[in-house]
């Protein structure tokens, strides 16, 4: 089901990146959810583009819509509007049993709780090698085995491991299986929430190596979901913060953390602490309130305020934005 897609509400990509292979592209996406009668939206008209290779992160506070949206891409939440296009297919709404068979195979996830996306009563073969029974990616047992024990390996657990139970394990080796149960099915895309939230401080960069292997040996592209700015400043290529269910700020990592424009962006980098008690003891707190905005007029919207650095707002807050672009980046 090849889908021609209208570029007409998604936000353009610079001349450098349309040279770029666009691997997955959500369109005015929105999630409602009902209780009691009563509706509520929790991700509004988010559109982005993620290209083939890259490490895209969605960050903002708890309760903001991060997970939501990519449990939509993976269609375990229905989509109330807006479109997914993954490899130029649509893949939001009624799909075919191959379709859906396919789709699982290309896209991976790796969840938050490493200890609640196991199941307690399997072994680590059987949970690793799920997804090879289930697709038959194996030529005979032998094949099967050397697959799973190349996937823990990679990880950095040993094949005698296979035998356990995830409750044998710690936090950080119960990622790895997880980690391994994702790329064993050699997936184009992986949608990553939050996977180092739970785990030690000491392996969290462990875990992000990883990843980063695999990008680079198995050309896996990523949605990493977090909260944690420093991590996503250490792992993201482009950045898209979210708040309240809807994308304010797109740019990439070090264009974003050198002039985040958006107020809620500033606040939200702002609310980092410094190591330093003197600078941090001084600093002046910023705080974003979305009723203080002016919306009487022209309503908001993701547009693009220089090459590649797009912000939700409209033409006056635009000009705005651009005076005080150009007078932070004379200052540097």
């Amino acid at each position: 089901m090849t889908t021609t897609i209208d570029n007409t509400n998604q936000p353009q990509t610079n001349k450098s990146e349309k040279d770029r292979e666009v691997l997955l592209d959500v369109r005015g996406l929105e999630v409602t959810f009902r209780n009691n009668g009563k509706k509520f939206r929790a991700v509004k008209d988010v559109s982005f583009q993620i290209f083939k290779g890259e490490k895209f992160s969605l960050v903002g506070e708890s309760g903001s819509g991060k997970t939501t949206i990519g449990r939509a891409i993976i269609r375990l939440h229905p989509t109330s509007a807006g479109e997914v296009y993954f490899k130029g297919k649509k893949i939001n709404g009624k799909l075919s049993r191959k379709e859906e068979h396919d789709l699982v195979r290309d896209i991976q996830m790796i969840y938050q709780d490493p200890a609640a996306s196991l199941n307690e009563r399997a072994t680590v073969d059987h949970i690793v090698a799920e997804g090879l029974d289930n697709y038959k990616l194996y030529k005979d047992t032998t094949d099967r085995a050397n697959k799973v024990d190349q996937a823990l390996s990679s990880v950095g657990l040993l094949p005698e491991h296979k035998s356990r139970y995830p409750h044998e394990f710690s936090g950080g080796q119960r990622q790895r299986i997880g980690i391994s149960r994702s790329i064993v099915m050699r997936p184009d895309f992986i949608i990553a929430d939050e996977p180092i939230s739970a785990l030690d401080v000491s392996i969290r960069a462990q875990v992000l190596n990883l990843m980063n292997k695999f990008r680079e040996t198995e050309g896996i592209t990523y949605l990493f979901i977090a909260h944690d700015l420093s991590v996503v400043r250490y792992f993201s290529d482009r950045i898209a913060v979210i708040h309240n269910g809807r994308i304010v700020e797109i740019a990439e990592t070090e264009e974003l953390f050198a002039h985040p424009m958006h107020p809620y962006t500033r606040s939200l980098l702002q609310s980092v602490p410094i190591p330093d008690p003197l600078i941090e003891k001084e600093k002046k707190l910023v705080t974003y309130d979305e009723s203080t905005r002016d919306f009487s007029g022209e309503k908001p919207k993701l547009r693009e305020l220089v090459p590649g650095h797009f912000v939700f707002m409209n033409d006056r807050e635009k000009e705005e934005y651009l005076i005080s672009y150009e007078k932070r980046t004379k200052n540097r």
